[in-house]
């Protein structure tokens, strides 16, 4: 009996000693394999934060006013404080996340994307123990339902500027002016000691409207005085904006903000073309019921040099035009202002869209990538959100209404084929000058440079629309080497097509048949995906990320 108990006790020692060692070793499996996908994500975001070209934001200061030069940094002041709160919508455990971040790439990788997702690949989490990116956002509770809000009787379901939130077990509406009142005073306040300062009087009344509208919500008084302002000299597009972050519904805006000064010689160039909307909207190519409506013209195409990017509008990729405002009300009482981002503009053309062009592009096509059709099929997307159709023929109300989450992408598509479809039309009565093989051949490589932002991006989706309607048409083939070669008949086909295409789906307002057509065309082929790799590799950034601010300015 005591050898046995001996045996027993020595069986049992050993049992504890091998779970002992067995637990130590399924801590150290852990801790490696913790420490290989650390290392790994890493080593992603290594290979990602090159894909941006650092920019420098700056403009000829001799020509602002002495009031202009006072003005400036309070405008760039009220921007941080939307980048603030662009931060607390997108990422609100900011603080908290980069504290526990050792990898100072990962941490600047961090602040391009406004959290710890990489906007310019489909969301991918970058950062160790972060989960899939959630639909809900900061806009409704965790774990809330589409279908609970429809449901619900929340009066302000789809509101551009409230939260939903849960309070005693029932959805209820926030406003943003309550939610985030104290950085929207603040905000406020700087807009109307800019006012004061202010010389030109229709700057001087937007500042003040503006100021008003970010403590209210009511943001239609400011939005019509600034299509009023003719003779302004500096610009601050500022407030919550676009909906591309509420991947739910599509349906509430973030906050952003852009300061801007005015190319006013470029700007009398551009003036000529809102007046030739109407005509425009009559020769589209699809059945008159689409397009009875008309387009207001009392808006302006300007050009301006952009000195500050915040909020959303400085996540991932970076906005080089911009079509204000989205009120389709107002857009057909009374237009809208197309701003080109002149110095981005060219910065995007030269650092990523020529060296694309070198790499992808036939060699013997690559003469037609020009900086003047760029601009025009850049500048013309934005003069095309105009057009087209903004209310349903099917009662189911304006198009936003209809499609919700999968109207965006499908409006940039419209705004990107519209666009060149414009071009076309110019050309053709001598309102722009060039070669048409120009602007197609500068389309074809826009295609390639705007796809590398991601299927999960509404401009990304636009442009795999296309690239795959147009593959599917022939208006360009892949050769053996890896090069596009744009057939210039069949690109004006195609481009009709797919005009006709998208006004159709828009007007029916058949958000089934949106999601149909996202499903079969926003997605990148394996071949493509291919020779986007090879932009990479080549060290061909994807987008820009900006040094900017009063210090880069050489203003403080």
């Amino acid at each position: 009996m005591k050898n046995n108990n001996k045996t027993v006790a020595l069986l049992l020692g050993l049992s504890i000693t091998t779970s002992i060692f067995s637990c130590n070793n399924a801590e150290q499996k852990t801790g490696n394999n913790d420490k290989k996908a650390k290392d790994s994500l890493i080593e992603y975001v290594a290979q990602r934060l090159p894909i941006y070209e650092r920019v420098r934001l700056t403009t000829n200061l001799n020509e602002l006013s002495v009031s202009e030069r006072k003005v400036l940094p309070l405008l760039i002041e009220a921007a941080k404080i939307m980048d603030e709160l662009f931060w607390k919508q997108a990422y609100p455990q900011r603080d908290s996340l980069l504290s526990t971040i050792k990898d100072e790439k990962t941490k600047q990788f961090v602040m391009i994307n406004y959290g710890p997702w990489d906007r310019l690949n489909g969301d991918k989490p970058f950062v160790t123990g972060i989960g899939a990116k959630p639909e809900n956002g900061t806009f409704y509770p965790a774990g809330m339902k589409k279908e609970d809000l429809e449901k619900s009787d929340v009066k302000d379901k789809f509101g551009l500027y409230s939260v939903i939130r849960t309070e005693q077990g029932k959805l209820i509406s926030v406003p943003y002016h309550v939610i985030y009142a104290t950085e929207l005073q603040k905000a406020s306040s700087l807009l109307k000691q800019a006012a004061l300062v202010a010389d030109d009087a229709g700057l001087k009344k937007y500042l003040n409207l503006r100021a008003d509208a970010l403590v209210s919500d009511n943001y239609t008084a400011s939005d019509y005085a600034w299509l009023d302002m003719k003779t302004n000299g500096l610009d601050i597009i500022i407030g919550p904006i676009e909906n591309y972050d509420d991947k739910l519904f599509n349906a509430r805006a973030s906050f952003e903000s852009y300061v801007l000064v005015k190319d006013k010689v470029w700007s009398k160039r551009l003036a000529k073309y809102v007046a030739m909307l109407p005509e425009l909207q009559k020769g589209l190519p699809v059945d008159a019921k689409y397009k009875k409506e008309t387009p207001g013209t009392d808006s302006e195409l300007n050009a301006y040099d952009v000195l500050y990017y915040a909020g959303d509008c400085n996540a991932g990729s970076k906005t080089i035009a911009v079509n204000l405002p989205n009120d389709e009300v107002i857009q057909q009482k009374k237009g809208t202002r197309r701003s080109q981002l002149k110095n981005a503009m060219q910065a995007k053309f030269d650092k990523i869209l020529v060296p694309i062009a070198n790499e992808l592009i036939d060699k013997d096509q690559i003469k037609h990538i020009k900086f003047d059709a760029f601009f025009a099929n850049v500048m013309f997307h934005e003069v095309a959100h105009g057009l087209g159709i903004k209310n349903t023929i099917t009662g189911k109300g304006t198009v936003r209404s209809a499609l919700k989450e999968q109207y965006s992408w499908l409006e940039e598509g419209k705004a990107d084929i519209l666009g060149l479809y414009m071009v076309t039309g110019l050309l053709k009565k001598g309102e722009l000058t060039g070669d048409i093989k120009d602007y197609y051949t500068t389309f074809m490589a826009g295609l390639l440079r705007s796809v590398r932002f991601g299927a999960a991006e509404s401009h990304g989706k636009a442009n795999m629309q296309c690239f795959n309607f147009f593959k599917e048409k022939g208006a360009f083939q892949r050769s053996a080497n890896g090069t596009y070669k744009v057939d210039f008949d069949k690109f004006a086909i195609a481009m009709n097509e797919l005009t006709n295409f998208i006004i159709i789906l828009q007007g029916n307002g058949d958000k089934i048949a949106v999601e149909k057509a996202q499903k079969t065309n926003g997605v990148i082929a394996a071949e493509l995906q291919g020779d986007l790799d090879r932009l990479s590799k080549k060290g061909i950034p994807v987008d820009l990320v900006f040094d900017q601010g009063v210090d880069v300015l050489g203003m403080k």
